[in-house]
C-alpha cells in the first residue's frame, strides 16, 4: 500500500503543476485577446446603430470588385479576433452587405490584419508572414469563386432573414438612424452602441470561457506527440502529395482540438512546426479558426444550421486548396521554410506592460461603462434564456470558472 501511495505522489504532483500551468495558460490567451474582442464588439455594435441598410446596400449589397475590395479593406483594419469579427460580419450582412462582401470581411479581418503578422513573426519564420498575407488574398478570391457558383438568393435571403430576427429577439430595436451624423455627437447614439456591445459578449461568453478553458488545458496536458501523430509524413524532408494533402486535412482537426482563435493558434502553429509538419499543414491549421466548432454554432445562432454548414463548406474548400497552393508556390521558388526549435504557448510571457495592457485597461474601462448604464436602465438579469443546449454550455462555463480559479488557486497556495 505505501508504495502504490508513494507512486501516485508524482503524479499527484504532475497534475497539479499542469492544473496550475493550464489556468495561467488560460488566462493569458484570453488577457491577449479581451482589448480585440472589444473592439470588434464595439465596431459591430457602431455598424448596427449608426449605419442605415441604404447605405450599406450602395456600399456592399453586390458582390462586384468594387464590394470584395472594400469588404476586405474594412476587414484589414478590424478586429483579428474570430468571435469579434463574427459579431461585425453579422452586423454588415443584416445591414444588406452581399454574402460575398460580408464574408471577405471576414476572412480579411481573421488573416491580413497587422498585429496577426506581427505575432507571426515572433514565433516562426518569414515564410509564415507572408504565407499569412497571401493565403487571406488567397482565399477571398477562391470564396468569391465559390459562392457565386453555388450560393442561392434563396439561401442568401433565408440567412438574411434569420439574422434579422436572431437579432430583434436579442435587442430592443432602435430602428434606423434618421440622421446618424447628429446621433453619432449624443449620448443616446453611444448608449446605443454599449446595449448592442452588451449584447454581443451576452452571446458568445459561454463560448469564449469554454474556448480558452479547453486551449490552457490541451496546452498543459496534451504532449507534442499527440500533434505529430495526427499529421501524416511530419518530420520527412520532402514529403510526398498525398501526405502534404492529409497534413492539410488533418489541419483543421487539430485546430478543432485546440481552438484559441487566430492570434493563439500561433503559438501552437510553432509547435507543430518544431515537430516537422508541412508548411501546408501548419498554414491550414492557423486558417482554420473559422472552421471550428465555437463559430460554427455561433455561426448556425446567427444565420441557422444549413447555412452555417454551407460556409463552412465553402470556408474548408478555400482554406485547403489555398495551403497547398502556397506551399507548392514556395516549394517551387525553393523557399519552403526549414523546421527549428518552437517555443512552446505555456512557456509564453502573456503579462507585459506594453499596448495589449493599456487596450485591455481602456476596453475594462469602456465595459463598465456600458455596465452601468445598462443597470441604470435596466437594473441586472442573471437569468439564462435559451434552451437546454444554452444552458448546457452555462454549466461548462461554470465549470470552466471553477477549473481556472482553483489552478489559481493552487499556484497561489504553492
Amino acid at each position: 500500500m505505501a508504495i502504490s501511495v508513494a507512486a501516485a505522489r508524482p503524479l499527484m504532483t504532475d497534475f497539479l503543476n499542469g492544473w496550475q500551468t493550464a489556468a495561467r495558460t488560460s488566462i493569458g490567451l484570453f488577457w491577449m485577446a479581451f482589448w480585440a474582442f472589444g473592439f470588434g464588439y464595439m465596431i459591430s455594435g457602431a455598424i448596427q446603430v449608426f449605419v442605415t441598410r441604404k447605405r450599406m446596400q450602395r456600399t456592399m449589397g453586390e458582390s462586384g470588385p468594387r464590394s470584395m475590395a472594400l469588404a476586405s479593406f474594412f476587414g484589414l483594419v478590424s478586429s483579428s479576433c474570430s468571435f469579434a469579427a463574427l459579431s461585425t460580419t453579422r452586423a454588415l450582412f443584416t445591414k444588406g452587405a452581399g454574402l460575398g462582401p460580408s464574408l471577405a470581411f471576414l476572412l480579411a479581418s481573421t488573416n491580413l490584419v497587422i498585429e496577426l503578422g506581427i505575432v507571426i513573426s515572433v514565433f516562426l519564420a518569414w515564410q509564415f508572414v507572408v504565407g499569412e498575407y497571401v493565403g487571406g488574398v488567397l482565399m477571398i478570391l477562391l470564396m468569391w469563386a465559390v459562392v457565386r457558383a453555388t450560393a442561392s438568393k434563396g439561401l442568401v435571403e433565408s440567412m438574411r432573414e434569420h439574422a434579422r430576427e436572431q437579432e430583434s429577439e436579442h435587442s430592443h430595436s432602435d430602428g434606423e438612424p434618421a440622421n446618424w451624423k447628429k446621433l453619432i455627437r449624443s449620448w443616446d447614439g453611444w448608449k446605443r452602441v454599449s446595449r448592442r456591445y452588451l449584447m454581443e459578449w451576452a452571446m458568445v461568453w459561454k463560448d469564449v470561457t469554454i474556448g480558452f478553458t479547453v486551449a490552457g488545458a490541451i496546452a498543459a496536458f496534451v504532449p507534442r506527440e499527440f500533434f505529430q501523430a495526427l499529421f501524416v509524413g511530419s518530420g520527412s524532408q520532402e514529403p510526398a502529395f498525398w501526405q502534404v494533402l492529409c497534413q492539410s486535412l488533418v489541419g483543421p482537426v487539430a485546430a478543432f482540438f485546440t481552438f484559441i482563435g487566430s492570434m493563439g493558434n500561433i503559438p501552437l502553429a510553432a509547435v507543430l512546426f518544431g515537430n516537422g509538419v508541412s508548411f501546408a499543414g501548419i498554414m491550414a491549421f492557423m486558417f482554420s479558426d473559422l472552421v471550428v466548432m465555437p463559430v460554427l454554432r455561433i455561426q448556425a445562432s446567427y444565420y441557422g444550421w444549413k447555412p452555417a454548414l454551407y460556409i463552412l463548406g465553402v470556408f474548408l474548400t478555400v482554406l485547403v486548396t489555398s495551403s497547398l497552393l502556397l506551399h507548392y508556390g514556395f516549394a517551387a521558388m525553393g523557399a519552403l521554410p526549414d523546421a527549428g526549435a518552437a517555443k512552446s504557448v505555456t512557456e509564453r510571457e502573456f503579462f507585459h506592460v506594453d499596448y495589449t495592457f493599456f487596450l485591455n485597461l481602456l476596453f475594462l474601462l469602456l465595459t463598465g461603462v456600458a455596465v452601468k448604464w445598462k443597470i441604470e436602465e435596466s437594473g441586472v438579469d442573471l437569468s439564462l434564456s435559451g434552451g437546454a443546449g444554452e444552458r448546457t454550455l452555462a454549466v461548462l462555463a461554470f465549470v470552466g470558472f471553477f477549473w481556472v480559479a482553483g489552478g489559481l488557486a493552487i499556484s497561489l497556495i504553492g
